[in-house]
C-alpha cells in the first residue's frame, strides 16, 4: 500500500543552516499494516509523514501509494488517497461549525461539491451512529460547535473526519502528544478499533515508547533520516523499553537522548 525508495531531502542547502533530514529511507507497508514511528529529536519522523502528504518534494527518491507514484503530485492531489491527524486538536477541523457539518465535509472530500439546505436526516443519523460508537456522548451533540468540544472529543472527532472514507493511508503525526494521559489513552483506544474495523493501513508517530509498543503490528524507529530497527509480529509483542533502548544503541553506536520517550 505504501513503497519509499531511497528518500532524500535536505532543507536550506548551500547554507549553514542545510539540515538533512531524510538520508536514503526507503519503507514498504502491506495493506492493513500499523506502524508506529519513534526516534528523538530530528530523526525525520515528521519529515517523512510531510513526504508522504506531499507537503514537499523530495530531493531525490520515490513515494508510491497502491502501486500510484505520487512522489509529484501535488498535496491538494494527493489528499484523496489520505486521511490525516495531527497532533494539534484544533487543526483538521473547522471549529465554528457544527460536529456533523464537520463530518459532511469530510465526507465529501475529493468529490464536486453543491449546496443543499442543512443536511439530509438519513445522513445526520448516519454521523450518530458512528459518534456513539466512539463512547463519548458526543452523538447527541450534533449541533454543537467543534471549537467549544474538549481536545479529546476534537481529536476523535478528527479521526472519525480522517477515516470516514476509508483512505489508502492514514497518518498520525503524534495525535496524542497533546492530551493529559487518561485522554490520551482514550483515544488511542479509539485509534484501535477504528483501524481494526476497517482494515486501514496506518503509520503513527509516537514520542511514548510504551504506546508504541502496544499499538500496532510493526514498530520502527528512525535515526539520522533513515530506519534503523523494524520490528513486528511476536518479536514486536514481546519488546520492552529497555529492550528498544538495547536495539537503538546496537544499531546507531549512540544513546537514545529523547527525554521524553523514556519518561512517558
Amino acid at each position: 500500500m505504501l513503497k519509499i525508495t531511497d528518500l532524500h531531502k535536505t532543507f536550506h542547502p548551500g547554507t549553514v543552516n542545510a539540515k538533512k533530514a531524510l538520508n536514503g529511507l526507503s519503507l514498504t507497508l502491506n495493506e492493513g499494516d500499523f506502524v508506529t514511528v519513534i526516534g528523538g529529536n530530528g530523526a525525520g519522523k515528521s519529515t517523512m509523514l510531510n513526504a508522504i502528504a506531499g507537503v514537499f518534494v523530495p530531493d531525490e527518491g520515490t513515494i508510491e501509494i497502491d502501486g500510484v507514484d505520487v512522489t509529484n503530485i501535488p498535496e491538494y492531489k494527493r489528499a484523496k488517497y489520505l486521511g490525516r491527524v495531527f497532533q494539534d486538536p484544533m487543526m483538521g477541523t473547522a471549529p465554528d461549525m457544527e460536529i456533523a457539518e464537520n463530518l459532511a465535509i469530510a465526507r465529501r472530500r475529493g468529490t464536486r461539491r453543491h449546496l443543499l439546505w442543512g443536511l439530509p436526516k438519513a445522513e445526520r443519523e448516519s454521523y450518530r451512529e458512528v459518534l456513539r460508537e466512539l463512547g463519548l456522548g458526543l452523538e447527541d451533540r450534533l449541533s454543537s460547535k467543534v471549537g467549544l468540544l474538549s481536545g479529546g472529543q476534537r481529536q476523535a472527532v478528527t479521526l472519525l473526519m480522517a477515516t470516514i472514507n476509508k483512505p489508502k493511508l492514514l497518518l498520525l503525526d503524534e495525535h496524542t502528544a497533546a492530551l493529559d494521559p487518561k485522554t490520551a489513552a482514550k483515544v488511542l483506544e479509539i485509534t484501535d478499533r477504528i483501524v481494526q474495523d476497517n482494515h486501514l493501513t496506518t503509520i503513527m508517530i509516537t514520542h511514548n515508547m510504551r504506546d508504541a509498543i502496544k499499538h500496532g503490528n510493526r514498530l520502527i524507529m528512525l535515526h539520522e533520516g533513515r530506519v534503523i530497527i523494524d520490528v513486528s509480529g511476536e518479536e514486536k509483542q514481546k519488546l520492552t523499553v529497555e529492550d528498544l533502548l538495547a536495539m537503538f544503541a546496537r544499531a546507531s553506536g549512540d544513546e537514545f537522548s529523547h527525554d521524553r520517550s523514556i519518561l512517558s
